[in-house]
């Protein structure tokens, strides 16, 4: 029987939600050379793929956090499937700005979050783990719990471990990249070469792209 890691890792990469390009690497808005690249915004557009995430979602939240009051979503890539999970669930649902509006209310939460609700987090990508532990603070200011956070898909960067470890949140995703590489030399979609350089940008991908040879040994 196939795991929702693997069933997740084929639909991402059917829909090129997630693209690898160990040649000719992306480069990230923080400057980072990447070999890969994820867009789970696309996920939307595909009616069946975006009903497995949201049933997928929604058992996690029944089986390990049955207490949870409400769920977040952090802007903007995660509202939509937020949105799916917590209307599936029946709860209330608020988002996360990553800065505050500047005007009107200049809120950063949107929505109605009670003071001691318990929330689950939902993030669609975590790769420092940064901007979804801003959303978590947030939460925690405006006086609510948060029981933990789920995500679509995380690069399970060192630097993202360590930051939800010291924040105290408990990560759970849908899918990783080890489950990616996994399907993507299944599938023929990289070969053994490009594996190593993918794993190898893994573990230092901040400087990554400034060695001539990126497949250092």
């Amino acid at each position: 029987m196939k795991t929702v890691k693997k069933l997740t890792a084929e639909k991402l990469l059917k829909i090129k939600a997630i693209k690898l390009q160990p040649s000719n690497p992306f480069t990230w808005a923080s400057g980072w050379q990447s070999p890969i690249y994820c867009d789970n915004r696309k996920l939307m557009s595909y009616p069946a793929t975006r009903s497995f995430l949201k049933i997928e979602f929604a058992r996690i939240i029944l089986e390990k956090y049955p207490q949870t009051d409400a769920i977040a979503g952090v802007a903007t890539g995660a509202i939509a499937p937020g949105v799916l999970v917590a209307d599936l669930l029946g709860l209330p649902f608020v988002y996360i700005r990553s800065t505050p509006k500047d005007h009107g209310l200049e809120n950063l939460i949107e929505g109605d979050l009670k003071p001691k609700q318990k929330v689950i987090v939902i993030e669609d990508l975590v790769s420092t783990g940064g901007s979804s532990l801003k959303a978590v603070e947030a939460i925690r200011r405006d006086g609510s719990d948060v029981l933990g956070m789920l995500a679509i898909f995380t690069y399970g960067l060192p630097q993202a471990i360590k930051n939800l470890q010291e924040a105290r949140v408990e990560l759970t995703t849908l899918c990783d990249y080890d489950a990616i590489l996994d399907e993507a030399l299944l599938t023929d979609y990289i070969d053994e070469s490009e594996l190593n350089t993918l794993q190898d940008w893994r573990r230092d991908p901040e400087i990554w792209g400034q060695t001539p040879n990126k497949t250092k040994k």
